[in-house]
């Protein structure tokens, strides 16, 4: 395989990986962890005191850095984010809080490579544990487990949200805090278990980075661009969406930059960290939600028109009944109504109705008077009542 290729692979498994991690602490809170990098350089020092320092294996630092890593971004949901939150603080305050949280993870990282550096005689800055690594039919370990770290969080996160009640309860908890509450759901516990796994996943990606990457605490910051351009295309609230922009950012990055390089010359290989700047105003410009946005209209267009061609189906069914009924019974009806109103006519020519038939009018009572009542002989008004109602007084006075 083209150590290209293995690159481009490796790297945009590890961005996708970051880029759900922030897009899941971002759909909790909906603010931008400017910190979710700093957790992945934790993952990378895990590895690095775990397969230099322990002299294990390094994908043994895995579940060590899934654990270290998700606890400090607990740390920061609740020691800081929750209190502010609670305290009414600003949108703007929340932001300052995770970039002040970062400022403050880049010294503690700063701190450990020195101190390993200094009590073990081991290189923290620059390192890289490729030679520790396996390798698995002609390809690198780790190739392979990022793929299958990559499958196994699509499918793990299908299962734990759409088919177990934990999911379910998180999501709504995502969704609608407030009424996912009312309904009893302890919504800071799902918030808190959300930015756990968020953290662990960024671990797990510094594990995968110091397989293959130089790792340096200063890769944070040179990675934090890309993770957010990763999920600013795929769609900040879409968590797929987020796993889709970090493979096209990151293949984008290590592949495009490559094939720029062939074609125009190594000079431009510098400019490589400008590709996710161009990826974010690309997106902003042209759809600002996202892949994820765009793949949902096409999805509500495509129901619209089922619903219209049903709609249709429907309307050409009912048209066709219509037809059938002028054909046949609304065609006698027709006839009926044509041979029935002339001789309804002539009846009320003859016996005084009134019709519209040519003729004079049959006599009837004068303008003025009632018509004889045919049950008045049946009824007897009371003795000097003269009549009921205005009508029988008049009736009393003609008579």
């Amino acid at each position: 395989m083209s150590v290209i290729l293995g690159d481009a692979v490796i790297y945009a498994c590890v961005l996708a990986v970051l880029c759900v991690g922030l897009s899941l602490t971002y759909k909790v809170t909906n603010v931008p962890n400017f910190a979710h990098t700093s957790f992945a350089l934790l993952g990378m020092y895990t590895a690095l005191v775990v397969t230099k320092v322990a002299s294990l294996s390094p994908y043994v630092a895995i579940p060590c850095a899934f654990a270290l890593s998700g606890s400090v971004s607990l740390l920061l949901y609740w020691g800081v984010l929750r209190v502010l939150r609670e305290r009414r603080a600003s949108y703007l305050s929340l932001i300052i809080a995770t970039l002040s949280f970062d400022i403050f993870m880049i010294g503690v990282l700063n701190i450990l490579a020195d101190s390993v550096s200094s009590a073990f005689k081991v290189t923290s800055r620059d390192f890289t544990l490729r030679s520790f690594d396996a390798v698995v039919g002609g390809v690198p370990m780790v190739l392979v487990a990022s793929v299958a770290v990559l499958a196994g969080l699509v499918v793990g996160l299908y299962y734990l949200l759409y088919r177990t009640r934990f999911g379910i309860a998180m999501r709504a908890s995502i969704d609608n805090g407030s009424l996912a509450s009312t309904l009893g759901v302890d919504t800071n516990r799902m918030f808190c278990v959300s930015w756990f796994c968020s953290g662990g996943l960024g671990g797990i990606a510094g594990v995968l980075m110091a397989l293959w990457f130089q790792g340096d605490p200063t890769l944070a910051a040179i990675m934090l661009p890309s993770v957010f351009a990763g999920s600013i295309v795929g769609g900040f609230s879409s968590i797929y969406g987020a796993i889709l922009g970090g493979v096209i950012v990151g293949v984008s990055e290590v592949a495009g930059t490559s094939l720029l390089a062939s074609l125009l010359g190594y000079w431009v290989v510098p400019y490589r960290p400008l590709i996710p700047f161009l990826f974010i105003i690309a997106t902003l410009m042209v759809s600002p939600r996202g892949v994820a946005a765009i793949v949902e209209g096409v999805r509500e267009r495509r129901a619209a028109g089922a619903r219209r061609a049903a709609a249709g189906g429907d309307g050409g069914g009912s048209g066709g009944g219509g037809e059938e009924e002028d054909e046949g019974g609304g065609g006698g009806s027709g006839l009926s109504q044509a041979d029935s109103s002339p001789g309804r006519s002539r009846e009320e020519d003859e016996g005084g109705g009134g019709g519209s038939g040519a003729g004079p009018p049959a006599p009837g009572p004068a303008a003025g008077k009632k018509a004889p009542d045919p049950g008045g002989a049946a009824r007897a008004d009371p003795p000097g009542s003269g009549g009921a109602g205005p009508a029988g007084g008049r009736g009393g006075g003609s008579a």
